[in-house]
């Protein structure tokens, strides 16, 4: 069985480089990965800038929440690798004309920052990238007003949950998929699941044919797929 999932670098290529860090999206998408996650916050003076978490204690050597600072003052502040904390245009521009999907998350489950949602779409429409670009939350009401700002774009649901109806949540919500973080039989649902780093899951993953897995180390599970449809 050929398997048509598609290999998300979650959060970059972590196994490598720092967790999303500029240097490991370029490596991803110079050595042929089929997508990049990585998470969307607002600074004080509202640029979309990548990194996880809320706050910058645990990924830079600074302290404190990304909203507490302008992008002058966050970029004071570095990486594991001295790499400045990464701008979404940066990004972008990277990706500009490549063969790589982007799965874009709106960090607004712990803080809703205002107007993000049109922040981000607004930018990313600037750039000429290959793929429409993959919207994903863990607040659906981010998704929301997202899809009231712009109807066309994909919009995907995260959760750790299973979904009771799937198909009747993704129809009134206008979602194109959902983000899990455990594979549910469900037919006709695209299903993308995170975060996957085992070989054995990855391996049974592939042979079902899901849409897309998230793993920290993309080229590990390359080996993998291939061996799978070989």
């Amino acid at each position: 069985m050929v398997s048509k999932t598609l290999i998300f670098g979650h959060r970059g290529y972590p196994h490598m480089f720092p967790e999303n860090s500029l240097k490991g999206f370029a490596y991803a998408i110079d050595h042929g990965i089929d997508g990049l996650e990585f998470d969307v916050h607002l600074t004080k003076d509202n640029v979309p800038v990548i990194m996880h978490d809320e706050k910058i204690d645990r990924t830079t050597d600074g302290t404190g929440e990304i909203r507490s600072y302008t992008l002058k003052q966050l970029r004071e502040f570095h990486l594991s690798d001295g790499e400045t904390v990464p701008m979404l245009k940066e990004l972008l521009t990277l990706a500009n004309g490549q063969p790589v999907h982007l799965n874009l998350e709106f960090k607004t489950n712990e803080i809703h920052y205002d107007n993000i949602e049109q922040i981000v779409l607004d930018m990313v429409k600037q750039y000429d990238l290959v793929y429409p670009v993959i919207y994903s939350s863990f607040n659906l009401d981010s998704l929301k007003i997202a899809y009231k700002l712009d109807p066309t774009q994909q919009y995907c649901y995260l959760s750790e949950e299973d979904i009771k109806n799937p198909r009747e949540l993704m129809a009134k919500e206008h979602l194109v998929g959902l983000h899990l973080s455990h594979y549910v039989p469900m037919r006709h649902v695209k299903e993308r699941i995170w975060t996957v780093d085992d070989p054995k899951v990855q391996k049974h993953l592939f042979g079902l044919n899901v849409a897309g897995i998230f793993t920290n180390n993309f080229e590990g599970a390359e080996k993998i797929k291939a061996n799978v449809t070989a």
